[in-house]
């Protein structure tokens, strides 16, 4: 008795289906991108007579090869190290024209005339460890976050969410652009009352 061939699968439009859903996953798959610190570099400028900053205006954090944090030449632990840069941001100890009127702070003549001319500066040494170098920008970028999130509230209370959240949403693709035209205004102006001003100096070299 002859053997009955065994049935075959017909596998001519596998190449099809894979195909479309090769598609289909490429374009319903949302990909997340890392992304880093985010610094603006200034512009190459010719400058011939650079603005005079005062000493008061600048508050320097630096970490040395030991991982230890100095603020403002004092041993500091980096859980304060937030507190202490809102203190100095919001400061507004200015007069006249240097006055901050939206500013809640101490208003102490020796520390930050006003946010604007507030200057963050970060110095770290070559053999100061990655992680700590993150939780310090982190608490720096915090402190400029907390404040902007308070005036961003203050400003548009019907909003319903605060600066980082608005920043969040106007940065997602998928927010539509009459949304984004109408955020922007609101976020710069908030921008504006607390630029980030954080200077990263060179790290020291170890001898």
């Amino acid at each position: 008795m002859p053997r009955r061939a065994a049935p075959e699968v017909n596998a001519g439009s596998m190449a099809d289906i894979a195909f479309l859903l090769l598609i289909f996953f490429l374009v319903t798959t949302t990909i997340e991108t890392d992304s880093g610190i985010n610094r603006k570099l200034p512009p190459m400028e010719d400058v011939v007579d650079p603005p005079i900053i005062k000493e008061k205006n600048i508050f320097t954090v630096v970490v040395n090869k030991n991982n230890q944090l100095l603020v403002e030449e004092e041993l500091t632990e980096i859980k304060d190290l937030r507190a202490m840069a809102v203190a100095f941001l919001d400061n507004g100890g200015g007069q006249g024209e240097d006055a901050c009127d939206y500013c809640q702070g101490k208003r102490d003549p020796e520390s930050s005339d006003n946010p604007e001319k507030a200057i963050i500066s970060l110095k770290n040494d070559r053999e100061t460890s990655y992680k700590i170098y993150i939780a310090v920008q982190n608490e720096l970028v915090a402190a400029y976050n907390e404040l902007r999130n308070r005036e961003y509230l203050r400003l548009n209370p019907m909003d319903g969410m605060d600066f980082v959240a608005a920043n969040k949403m106007y940065s997602d693709p998928r927010t539509d652009a009459g949304t984004k035209a109408k955020m922007k205004p609101k976020l710069d102006e908030v921008k504006q009352m607390y630029p980030q001003k954080l200077s990263e100096a060179e790290p020291s070299k170890t001898n």
